[in-house]
């Protein structure tokens, strides 16, 4: 599994991705909690409660929604 991690302009690590092997990749926030998916075989991205928010990989998108959860 790799890990990116995603950060703000300034250094601030705001969320990270986890791919598996297949592609599919798991959106969390900073505190670790699961923001959504995205599966690579159906191109879809869902969020938290498996609504599909994107068709395409948006895992940035979600990041980006929830950032106004951290803290300062």
């Amino acid at each position: 599994m790799e890990t990116t991690i995603v950060r703000d302009f300034y250094g601030k690590i705001i969320g990270k991705i986890e791919t598996d092997e297949r592609g599919n990749k798991t959106i969390r926030n900073f505190y670790g909690w699961i923001l959504g998916r995205y599966d690579a075989a159906t191109d879809t991205t869902r969020d938290f409660y498996g609504t599909i928010v994107a068709k395409g990989d948006a895992s940035g998108m979600l990041i980006s929604m929830n950032q106004n959860q951290l803290p300062n």
